[in-house]
């Protein structure tokens, strides 16, 4: 049967495509060069770059940001003391920034056909590089491309599955999502990607209509499971090839905690639904100690003491204490549409509290 790439040409994807034909034609495709099954790979039709990156972020104070509800939601990333946050306003129309912060040259990698975002390194082989949008889709999510070897990767799979780097893991780092309400309350004094992109965009109009809501998908995905809505917010875990999410539902609209194992793995959850938040931390440090934390209220970033007297915050950085400067391991995390994992990992667990 030959092997040919489906082209779905979604006309709230017209609206941003650069008008060039960017279509990939059959036969340059080999399914011996993709880890993933070419006739999944969908071109989402504004082609290589048709979603410009932004390669040159400006970034702003709060006290000047007009231009963000309280319940817009933020990616958020900390380098010891230089905090920024990233709007999924902007990150909607580029989806990936390509960002320098002290000792991290980071990409933020946004889908919002997923409504997954994280963080990866841009240093491969030693070379600084930037990520652009690949204008494909595996499962509705992004497949970025690195400028430096052309290698097509899988947001999801946090994984090259195409080009001379194939097989290569992304190094990532996790990014924190939540309300600008609350990022406002966690770091006042944090700096918010600015509007001045370099593009004209329209930042106030969501591009995807009501798609954040309905239950509906624009690309098909391989795996449909429909035990929660398909864009319920879940915050998901990768551990190996496992995947395990947690619900909003899990959570009091106080800060709370759920202590779990999974995959031998001891997590400790925490979360509130008044703060839209949920980050995770592996219980267990690196001198095998097994920490025993509980939730703190009203203390932000703050958000739990540990049984030996330590305070840690959102990212997982001993504040005050016996263990402050001290880092708890994160497992690779990113909050997103619940349809989105089960699409990549068909036995994703749902934790049931």
């Amino acid at each position: 049967m030959k092997t040919f790439i489906v082209i779905l040409f979604a006309p709230i994807f017209a609206m941003y495509s650069c008008g060039k034909d960017n279509s990939i034609q059959n036969n340059d495709l080999n399914p011996n060069d993709w880890l993933i099954p070419v006739n999944e790979v969908l071109d989402g039709g504004p082609g290589k770059d048709g979603i410009p990156s932004i390669d040159n972020p400006q970034f702003i104070s709060i006290d000047e940001v007009t231009f963000l509800r309280d319940d817009d939601l933020v990616l958020g990333f900390a380098d010891n003391d230089d905090v920024r946050a990233y709007s999924h306003r902007i990150l909607d129309w580029h989806e990936i920034v390509n960002d320098d912060i002290n000792d991290h040259s980071l990409a933020v990698i946004y889908c919002p056909l997923t409504g997954t975002g994280i963080g990866w390194n841009r240093l491969i082989n030693g070379t600084k590089t930037t990520f652009g949008v690949s204008g494909l889709l595996y499962n509705s999510n992004i497949i970025p491309y690195d400028r430096f070897t052309d290698s097509n990767w899988s947001q999801l799979m946090h994984l090259s599955v195409n080009g001379e780097l194939i097989g290569r893991e992304a190094q990532t780092y996790n990014l924190l999502e939540t309300s600008w309400e609350t990022w406002k309350k966690l770091y006042p004094n944090s700096h918010i990607l600015s509007l001045n992109t370099g593009f004209s965009r329209n930042y106030d109009r969501y591009p995807y209509g009501n798609y954040k809501t309905n239950n509906n998908l624009i690309f098909p995905v391989s795996n449909s499971d429909d035990r929660l809505h398909k864009k319920e917010r879940v915050l998901g875990i990768f551990v190996d090839d496992n995947m395990t999410v947690y619900r909003f539902d899990s959570f009091d609209n106080t800060l709370s905690l759920v202590n779990d194992e999974f995959q031998s793995k001891k997590i400790v959850v925490a979360g509130s639904k008044n703060l839209n938040l949920i980050v995770a931390f592996n219980r267990t440090l690196a001198d095998g100690t097994t920490l025993v934390f509980e939730p703190l209220q009203n203390e932000l970033p703050v958000v739990m003491l540990d049984n030996e007297g330590t305070r840690w915050d959102v990212f997982g950085r001993g504040i005050t204490g016996p263990r402050a400067g001290q880092q708890l391991k994160q497992e690779t995390q990113m909050m997103g549409y619940w349809f989105s994992f089960a699409a990549f990992y068909p036995n994703v667990r749902i934790y049931d509290f």
